[in-house]
């Protein structure tokens, strides 16, 4: 009996440098996209701005690539994170084609033959596990299963940069081999010949090539291989893509987050995450003794429901876009201006950023704090409507934030408190 070991254990006619090569290429143009919209996600939190937005303590230079996220346009984070998990989910298929083509490098001995084949094994290792950790801690994410230990931030953030470091080393030992392959085989036809491939790397198969050396019959031909893995990947993006856009599309998106209720139906009827109910809010929490407490130079000013509606109100059409890829289209929300609290609390020009609290009990982003180019964005606003409707429990009554190109979690609901240059 074989082993894994031993190279004709392997018998696939299809496992060889160019259909390695092949899937390779759409991962390193897939892999970089998730990687730059990654950061662009993880900025979008503003967590050099305070500890209550940063998840990933002791960054160090991992956090070089910060700046403040602006509010132009307005569905910038709708898109970018839309982008990242759509991306993502569409490349399992492929994340996982191409493990299966490369099995056999993962059983060769020796395990090292060379330092460099040392480096290669070792980035070889760090690749697939960084890749299959990544993966699987983002589906669960964006399907509201935190069955992993500890908070997903970090745990992603560390995970991508380990994962993107080995993926980068193996790029550069392999991108030169994988040009030639590419050049030196026909694309049609290598697509239509079922043969195995000529023997890689100089016919070194028994050291851990991917051309098996006594390869069975062919049972379907490359083409149809890598249609199975691209209709594989255009079923998962059909029932994913669609939680970005209104309409018959959203309801193809089978795999996306359903949030923790049912809308319903209505001005308050899109998605949500947060139930009140989930984060301890109980009734009288927002009933008539409710007050929102403002912050600032001239001390704290207490403001029922009724004395906020008293105030100028301003509209804005904004998305609500969340980490887990899911998004609205935009809602008509309406309410006071962040930067008219701000002077209210003594800032009368140039009003500084602001921390803001929720009333729930437990759970993530309980505060969260908003850049002053936020608070002075006319479309930012404390809503207490939406969609010619007071907000429902859910959706965050009394008094929640809203804020142009922000992540659904800096959104805060349930507000008790906005305390103004205090971050």
């Amino acid at each position: 009996m074989t082993s894994p070991a031993d190279p004709g254990f392997w018998r696939s006619p299809l496992r060889g440098p160019w259909f390695t090569a092949v899937l390779g290429v759409v991962l390193l143009v897939g892999v970089t996209v998730l990687f730059v919209t990654g950061l662009l996600s993880y900025a979008a939190y503003n967590p050099n701005l305070s500890s209550v937005n940063d998840k990933t303590p002791d960054k160090g230079l991992l956090g070089f690539y910060l700046f403040d996220w602006p509010t132009d346009p307005h569905w910038l984070y709708r898109l970018n994170q839309g982008l990242h998990v759509t991306v993502g989910i569409t490349l399992i298929p492929v994340l996982l084609a191409k493990l299966w083509s490369v099995v056999p490098k993962l059983f060769a001995l020796p395990p090292a033959r060379s330092v460099g084949h040392a480096l290669e094994r070792v980035s070889l290792l760090l690749l697939v596990g960084g890749a299959l950790f990544e993966f699987v801690t983002g589906v669960l994410n964006v399907q509201l299963e935190y069955l992993f230990p500890g908070s997903f931030y970090p745990l992603h953030f560390y995970g991508a940069w380990v994962f993107f470091g080995a993926f980068v080393a193996h790029v550069v030992l392999r991108l030169p081999q994988v040009v030639r392959v590419l050049r030196e085989q026909g694309w049609r036809e290598r697509l239509r010949d079922p043969r195995p491939e000529p023997s890689d790397a100089g016919g070194r198969v028994a050291q851990g090539g991917l051309v098996a050396p006594r390869a069975a019959e062919p049972t379907v031909s490359r083409r149809g291989a890598l249609g199975m893995v691209g209709a594989g990947s255009a079923l998962l993006f059909v029932t994913t893509a669609g939680q970005n856009f209104d309409g018959p599309l959203r309801r193809t998106a089978l795999f996306a987050p359903h949030g923790g209720g049912d809308p319903g139906n209505g001005p308050n009827g899109f998605q949500i995450n947060k139930t009140a109910a989930g984060v301890g809010i109980e009734r009288r929490d927002t009933g008539d003794l409710w007050r929102l407490v403002v912050g600032g130079p001239r001390g704290d000013v207490r403001l029922s429901r009724a004395d906020l509606l008293q105030l100028p109100l301003h509209s804005a059409a904004l998305p609500i876009a969340c980490v887990e890829g899911w998004s609205t289209s935009d809602q008509w929300w309406r309410g006071v201006r962040l930067r008219d609290l701000a002077a209210l609390a003594g800032f009368d020009e140039d009003p500084p950023g602001v921390l803001v609290e929720s009333l729930q009990r437990h759970g993530a982003f309980r505060k969260a704090a908003l850049r002053d180019n936020q608070v002075r964005d006319p479309r930012s606003l404390l809503a207490l409507r939406v969609n010619g409707e007071d907000l429902s429990p859910d959706h965050g009554y009394p008094a929640r934030i809203i804020v142009p190109a922000a992540p659904g979690v800096l959104n805060t609901k349930w507000v008790s408190r906005l305390t103004f240059g205090e971050l």
